[in-house]
């Protein structure tokens, strides 16, 4: 009995200890193969690395911030490095463990809650004064403080949220003879619309979409607390108003048939592109996305006619719900020069200067972490320019946009939230199947961690 309760545990740290050594060869690998930071232009000044993940137009934008920072003031010079995305992660533990980290870095990637617990970012409130902080607590955007605070310390600052709205296409408003002026105030009513605009051919396959909700993460928290009790701290999983949720995405495919909307959606491509959006193309009349697609259409589709509106929640739901997430300022463990790499992020996030900073989150197309931008004159002036943005930054203030639950295990929740969600809406599993499975499996890890003497 004695070896048999030993050897699982003894296995699983072999295999640990086997993995990290293949993933210490390959980051080696990576780190000799990336160039080195851009020549200085301030060698008498203190050097603050900065590593990034931006590339293409977007790097352009970052250096343009360092730039700015850079000619700000006479003490700090900030080096912008662009990281690969696919082994930026790997890339930091290394040098945090090598003693040689960045000062600063911007991440979008789901690790403060990993990382923190490991002790290898830094808090930032310990940099704030007090009234600093209080002023932190009472200002930021409810989603800022959501993403960046861990056990009741912050560990990144949001240079950028995202949020999720409906895009509405008028062209076929006008067809189906509706009225944007009575958009729908429930999902129910939305998916009444969706049956007027969507178009079949003779065989019954869908040629449009008029409305299809997607996505658990999404409407979790339009119908209760989503995955997680901020007030408790305490995941919540096959929750009733959980369930019923899934029901719902369940009974929007079931309806229009679980293999009729599974080949429509196979001939799309939903991700990032420009051209080759959905709604851009003509297959959606009416689609959920975010905030950055309003400058995609502005630059790709200038005549296209659309209007974009807060996804309505279910009867009696929740209002200005949804999923968000966003990019984040960190300071890692072992940084040289933790102060200037504070002074930047204060710079960029706008903790400094919030009207000074607002130029910058034009630049981006960003939605801003405080209201002190987004009531700044050069920021109004960029929403009275995309007026669509509007829909986007009126759901801020809102406690029901929620990020993925702040626990050291959140990639592997997001995956198996995801599964869940898929398993119930192409219909291999009920809704109540999948938040069985998906709460077996998070009790699994949840005990797998405190094997390894983890909290949870």
């Amino acid at each position: 009995m004695a070896n048999n309760a030993i050897t699982p545990r003894f296995g699983k740290r072999v295999a640990a200890a086997w993995i990290s050594t293949v993933l210490l060869a390959i980051g080696l690998t990576v780190v000799l193969a990336l160039p080195g930071p851009p020549p200085r232009r301030h060698p008498q000044r203190i050097p603050v690395r900065m590593w990034h993940m931006w590339t293409a137009e977007w790097k352009e934008v970052v250096e343009r911030i360092v730039a700015r920072f850079n000619e700000s003031q006479e003490v700090y010079e900030v080096l912008p490095l662009s990281v690969p995305m696919i082994n930026a992660d790997a890339k930091l533990l290394l040098a945090v463990a090598g003693g040689d980290p960045p000062d600063v870095m911007a991440q979008w990637n789901p690790v403060i809650p990993k990382w923190a617990e490991s002790g290898l970012l830094q808090p930032l409130n310990n940099l704030m004064s007090p009234a600093e902080w209080e002023e932190f607590q009472r200002d930021a955007y409810p989603a800022v403080k959501k993403i960046g605070v861990y056990k009741g310390n912050l560990y990144g600052v949001t240079t950028g949220l995202n949020t999720f709205a409906c895009y509405i296409r008028l062209d076929y408003l006008r067809e189906a003879g509706l009225d944007l002026a009575q958009f729908p105030d429930s999902i129910e009513g939305l998916g009444a619309w969706g049956d007027k605009l969507r178009r079949v051919d003779a065989q019954g396959n869908i040629k449009r979409m008029g409305f299809m909700p997607i996505y658990f993460t999404y409407y979790a928290p339009a119908f209760g607390d989503g995955f997680y009790d901020w007030r408790t701290g305490r995941l919540q999983l096959k929750t009733p108003e959980n369930l019923r949720a899934l029901n719902f995405l369940a009974d929007q495919r079931r309806e229009l048939g679980f293999q009729n909307v599974v080949r429509f959606e196979s001939g799309l491509q939903i991700g990032l592109g420009n051209m080759d959006w959905p709604f851009m193309t003509g297959a959606y009349a009416i689609m959920a996305d975010g905030q950055w697609r309003v400058e995609q259409i502005a630059r790709y589709a200038p005549t296209l006619e659309y209007a974009t509106r807060p996804i309505p929640p279910p009867a009696g739901g929740r209002k200005h719900f949804g999923y968000t997430n966003g990019n984040f300022m960190i300071i890692p463990k072992g940084a040289r020069q933790v102060q200037g790499a504070w002074e930047f992020i204060k710079f960029w996030s706008g903790l400094a200067q919030p009207e000074r900073a607002a130029e910058f989150y034009t630049w981006g197309g960003w939605l801003p972490p405080l209201p002190a931008i987004a009531n700044a004159p050069i920021y109004r002036e960029y929403v009275r320019q995309h007026p669509q943005f509007q829909t986007f930054l009126d759901l801020l203030p809102s406690e029901n946009l929620q990020p993925i639950p702040p626990v050291p295990f959140q990639v592997y929740l997001f995956d198996r939230i995801t599964q869940a969600d898929e398993a119930a809406v192409r219909g291999s599993l009920t809704p109540e199947e999948a938040l069985d499975r998906l709460e077996q499996e998070i009790a699994r890890e949840i005990e797998s961690r405190k094997e390894f003497g983890y909290e949870n």
